[in-house]
């Protein structure tokens, strides 16, 4: 029985390696016949059964019954294999047009473009225009005529990208500069545009960003149409039900100044990683143009007055579509653009 036990196991094993190598059903009928056909590798086993004794002729042959059975049931399961496979095959290349067709994808606008052209749309109903400027500036343009002094911390190689002596603009204030050198009051501008600062890569901050500056200056502006301005900007991005709320701060351009927050998105206020805990993100600085600034550009503080602003587009867009990390507006996911699609 023990040299019964070998044969059996040896057909087995040959069967498995020959199965392995078999590619369609031609094969497959070659390996059945081979092992399991009239003169097959088993059959040749089953006649040997004529050696044995008569005592051990009926077990010997249960044995080699089970052995066939598992036989065929390799041969079975290669043979499903191989219709598998075929039918993998003839899907990829037969087109079915009894099948639903697959979802097309939709292009749309990215969601910070989305937000900046909305942002300038509110402020152009108001009169102001949308002015561009460059992206590399003076330091006289992003610094010096802004009142900003010269050991402040902003002006250091490790917060502002220097080229020479130009610099990457920090923030799009510069164009304030700009325009007021080139037109006398009233001025009532809005500076979409990217800005750049050597800022930690984080859910809250990177590289570059885009800002949408805002200024007005003119006879009898105060405080109040700065505050009305922007808390209606943020009910027109974010609807009426987000809260806003300015915060007493220092900016040297500006006195009085104040910090522009919202309710956080990513936890509606209660409190998460994005937020620090706060419940608020902020999203911008303003206040009333410092009396130096316009000095600076030829203008006299006792006849005209003003206020200016500046937001991170990128904040105002992770509120207004419930994003908590300002990094997937750069990461090429599609499920991105599928927001406004």
């Amino acid at each position: 029985m023990s040299d019964l036990a070998s044969q059996l196991e040896a057909v087995g094993a040959s069967l498995r390696a020959t199965l392995e190598q078999v590619a369609d059903a031609t094969q497959l009928d070659e390996a059945r016949v081979r092992f399991l056909g009239r003169s097959g590798e088993l059959t040749a086993v089953r006649r040997s059964i004529g050696t044995l004794p008569a005592a051990d002729r009926p077990a010997a042959g249960k044995t080699i019954n089970e052995a066939a059975a598992e036989l065929e049931a390799s041969i079975a399961a290669r043979g499903r294999a191989l219709e598998a496979r075929a039918l993998e095959a003839s899907l990829a290349t037969a087109i079915d047009v009894t099948f639903p067709g697959s979802k097309a994808l939709t292009g749309s606008i990215h969601p910070l473009r989305r937000t900046l052209e909305d942002a300038c749309a509110y402020f152009e109903r108001r009169g102001f225009a949308v002015v561009l400027g460059p992206e590399i500036e003076t330091e006289r343009n992003a610094f010096d005529a802004l009142n900003i002094p010269a050991d402040h911390p902003a002006r250091e190689g490790f917060d502002t990208f220097y080229l020479g002596e130009y610099l990457l603009r920090p923030h799009t204030s510069p164009m304030q500069i700009r325009v007021m050198l080139e037109h006398p009051a009233p001025v009532a501008i809005v500076v979409p545009g990217k800005t750049y600062r050597r800022d930690a890569n984080d859910a809250r901050h990177t590289y570059m960003f885009h800002q949408i500056e805002g200024l007005q200056i003119g006879a009898n502006v105060h405080m109040g149409h700065l505050k009305g301005v922007l808390t209606g900007l943020c009910r027109e991005i974010f609807g009426s039900e987000q809260a806003v709320r300015f915060r007493p701060s220092f900016f040297p351009f500006t006195e009085p100044s104040a910090e522009i927050d919202t309710t956080c998105p990513a936890c509606a206020g209660l409190g998460c990683r994005t937020c620090s805990g706060s419940g608020w993100i902020e999203i911008g600085g303003c206040g009333m143009v410092h009396p130096n600034v316009l000095r600076a550009v030829g203008y006299d503080p006792d006849e005209v007055g003003g206020w200016a602003f500046g937001c991170g587009i990128e904040r105002l867009a992770l509120t207004r579509y419930g994003m908590d990390d300002i990094r997937v507006f750069f990461e090429n996911d599609p499920a991105v653009l599928e927001l406004l699609a």
